[in-house]
Parts: structure tokens; C-alpha cells; sequence
């Protein structure tokens, strides 16, 4: 059934599942005039899709965040100029990593390839070759994806990958559904905040906190106590600012 809304609604895609709320709001954009807006809600960090929009309409995308935090995430989202957008043949979606933040690359890619359906084929372009990328579907899907340099130039590279299988996120993709900053808190306080922020996400999803040193003592306290896995990243190291990504991670089946 075709998915029409008023753009004066707020649409809840959390009801979709993921690959139902890409195909719908890619659909959305496509259609919406210029200096209109949708505005959606989401259970995650939508970050994600907006570099799948502007890899595949250009840099033509407002996006404002009106939530954040949570399982809720709110984001209005502008045509800011008309563009004409990529029409996809042999390919069922295009991320362009030359848009993105690297530090972002990896929550984009593995996001996106989780949702992909058997026998599909994403299209990345990117001004080098993303070897860590390429190493992570080596070691996480070895057998199970297929890997094609389709143009392998000075300053562009072309890859084809071809899911294979239902092989979902792993360990390797997540979803952010919780930042927030501890600076302002005691430090009593700010260890209670990072262990509730834990217990409070399920495997494959993670939050971001900011801190006014490294925070590592912590990760050494996890991994000495902590039962369940995750993974450590460092977004920002100092020397006022420190940011780090932490996932509780899973096992494929």
C-alpha cells in the first residue's frame, strides 16, 4: 500500500522495519518540493540516512535534529534545492564516503549493509580505499559478500558489495540511541550515569559521552567486570574535549 502523509505530520517510522523506513523516507525526499519538510521520528540515530539522501540527491539536505537522545529521535528534514537523484540499475543503494565524516564511516556502512537484503549490491564511493572497511567484511563476512572494485582511480574508488546472505549486523554495526555529557556532574555521579547508559542499551546499540579527561579507568573497569561484550571507540582525544562511542555488541547466530 502507497505511504502518503501531510507534511505538517510528524511520521513515526519506529513502527517500520528498518529497511521499510529507508525505502519510505528515500521516497519521501525524492517527491518533496523544494523549501518543504518532513519531519519523522526514530528509535536511533538516523545519522546514517542522511548520508545515504545526500549520496544519492546531492548536497540539497536540511536536516535538523529536534530530539535527540533516547528511542526517540526527532529530525525535520528540508529540500534546500532541486536535484536530481541517482537512478539505481544493477545497485539497491549508494553511499558516497566522500560526504561523510571517517570517523562516521564504519556506523554508516555496517547500519546500512544490515539491513540489505539477499542478493543486493551497495555502491561506495569514496576519494581513497577504505581498507579498514574492506578488512571488517573480510574478517565479519568472509564467504558470505561478494567485493568489487568497479573504478580504482587517483582520488575515486568504486566498490560493489553484494550481500550474499541474511547475515545482519554482528558485532560490527550498531545504533546510537543515547549521547550525553558528564562534564557537568561529580564523579560519583558521572560512573552511575555510564553504567545506567549501558544497562539501558540492548546488543547492537551504543551511546556517546563526552568527558573532560580520558576517560579510560572506566574501560578497564568494564572489562574487568562487565559480562556482557562491547567495543570502546574514541570519537575526540583531548586535550579539553574527550568523546567516546561504547556498543554492546553480539554475536552472529
Amino acid at each position: 500500500m502507497e505511504q502518503t502523509m501531510n507534511p505538517k505530520e510528524v511520521l513515526d517510522v519506529r513502527v517500520l522495519i528498518p529497511i521499510k523506513r529507508h525505502e519510505l523516507l528515500i521516497q519521501l525526499f525524492k517527491d518533496l518540493p523544494v523549501g518543504e519538510s518532513f519531519t519523522f521520528i526514530n528509535d536511533h540515530d538516523p545519522i546514517p540516512l542522511f548520508y545515504e539522501f545526500r549520496s544519492i540527491y546531492g548536497d540539497v539536505v536540511g536536516w535538523e535534529y529536534l530530539n535527540r537522545g533516547g528511542r526517540e529521535w526527532t529530525v525535520k528534514v528540508t529540500r534546500t534545492e532541486a536535484s536530481e537523484g541517482r537512478e539505481f540499475t544493477d545497485i539497491s543503494t549508494l553511499l558516497d564516503l566522500r560526504k561523510a565524516d571517517k570517523k562516521e564511516w564504519k556506523q554508516i556502512v555496517f547500519h546500512r549493509y544490515g539491513m540489505m537484503e539477499e542478493n543486493t549490491t551497495m555502491e561506495l564511493i569514496s576519494k581513497k580505499d577504505p581498507v579498514e572497511i574492506h578488512g571488517i567484511f573480510v574478517n565479519k563476512f568472509e564467504g558470505r559478500h561478494s567485493w568489487v572494485y568497479k573504478k580504482k582511480e587517483a582520488d575515486e574508488y568504486v566498490i560493489h558489495i553484494t550481500k550474499k546472505d541474511t547475515s545482519g549486523l554482528g558485532d560490527t554495526g550498531y545504533s546510537v540511541v543515547n549521547e550525553f555529557d558528564i562534564r557537568p556532574y561529580p564523579p560519583t555521579e558521572r560512573h552511575e550515569m555510564f553504567y545506567k547508559a549501558f544497562a539501558d542499551i540492548q546488543a547492537g546499540e551504543a551511546f556517546e559521552f563526552i568527558n573532560d579527561h580520558d576517560p579510560k579507568p572506566l574501560y578497564y573497569q568494564m572489562e574487568a567486570e562487565s559480562k556482557e561484550p562491547f567495543r570502546w571507540e574514541y570519537i575526540e582525544k583531548g586535550p579539553d574535549v574527550w568523546k567516546v562511542r561504547v556498543i554492546k555488541t553480539k554475536s552472529e547466530s
